[in-house]
């Protein structure tokens, strides 16, 4: 067989693999991380560059939308050194929650990695007509995953992959306004507690098509002043397709799920019965590689959310480009 039918046969198994270790920071609320998308490098080294948005808005009889009017897609220009507090005039009230993350997975041996995340976060909220945004750098994440099972070598594939992590208080937690007050626990860079988190990650394969389900838990501490969130855990069910063009082009499109709980603000350790998540978002993503490089893009809209004091999940974008070594 020559080298490059022999190429060919590898990649072919390689997309059937079609597996992401999904980010753990995806947790309450997924504020703090997002789904990237599906690699088919199977066991190799990575560093990516990530950027995700999410969109809360709309009470009752308020408009509701993933790009609210008056809001940014992107970072605003102002830094959390000289944060934004001006009256907007616009009476539909959102939170944006964006971030630029710089995530690195490392390889031990053929079933351990250890991935790390580094993320700059803009937050900004606006509520009776007044707005106001904060950047920082946020909470980085350490995580270690384990492939308990990789049966890889036929049209049937599969994949388990177990771990955990840890979350540490690297972001600040004690941001104020122009007047000397305080934002809000949700606003701030980082939310000032040590968490842990275990994950299960699960994939399946037949030809072309493929289905990956990531299942996670958080335990979630306290900071200095006593605020928390309650444990929350998601689930994300994506659904994918394969497709080669030509000889160095793969394309992967998808189907995505992802569903969160979260009990909400704890002070004290009581919950406060405020900002509790309970939502069912659905959408389309789509992923390209080019040799070593991919491109991962998606978009989820809401499609179910329990009655909460939260504004209304609309929605959540993410675009990134990640190396692969």
């Amino acid at each position: 067989m020559n080298l490059s039918k022999t190429l060919f046969i590898a990649n072919r198994k390689l997309l059937a693999i079609a597996f992401l270790f999904f980010s753990t920071n995806i947790f309450a609320c997924d504020i703090c991380g997002c789904f990237m998308g599906i690699t088919p490098y199977y066991n190799r080294n990575s560093i990516s560059l990530l950027y995700r948005y999410r969109s809360f808005n709309g009470y009752d009889g308020q408009s509701h939308s993933l790009f609210p009017n008056g809001g940014n897609f992107f970072i605003p220009a102002r830094s959390q050194n000289n944060p934004i507090t001006n009256h907007a005039g616009n009476p539909s009230d959102y939170e944006l929650y964006r971030s630029v993350e710089v995530r690195g997975k490392y390889f031990i041996n053929n079933r351990l990695e250890i991935n790390a995340i580094l993320p700059y976060v803009s937050n900004s909220e606006r509520y009776n007509g007044y707005t106001s945004s904060i950047s920082g750098v946020g909470d980085v994440n350490i995580y270690a995953g384990y492939h308990l099972l990789q049966k890889l070598e036929s049209n049937f594939k599969q994949q388990l992959v177990a771990g955990a992590g840890i979350k540490l208080p690297t972001g600040k937690n004690d941001l104020k306004n122009n007047e000397g007050i305080r934002y809000s626990s949700l606003m701030q860079g980082g939310t000032g507690s040590t968490d842990g988190f275990v994950y299960l990650n699960y994939m399946v394969g037949i030809g072309k098509f493929g289905a990956s389900l990531n299942t996670s838990y958080k335990v979630i501490g306290t900071n200095s002043r006593n605020e928390g969130i309650a444990n929350s855990t998601t689930s994300f069910l994506n659904v994918f397709y394969t497709q080669r063009i030509g000889e160095d082009i793969q394309a992967m499109p998808s189907a995505q799920f992802f569903y969160e709980y979260s009990g909400g603000e704890k002070y004290n350790g009581v919950k406060t019965g405020e900002h509790v998540m309970n939502n069912l978002m659905g959408g389309v993503g789509a992923d390209i590689y080019y040799k070593n490089v991919a491109l991962n893009a998606g978009i989820q809209k809401n499609i179910w959310e329990a009655e909460t004091d939260h504004p209304m999940s609309a929605g959540k974008v993410y675009v990134g480009m990640t190396y692969n070594f």
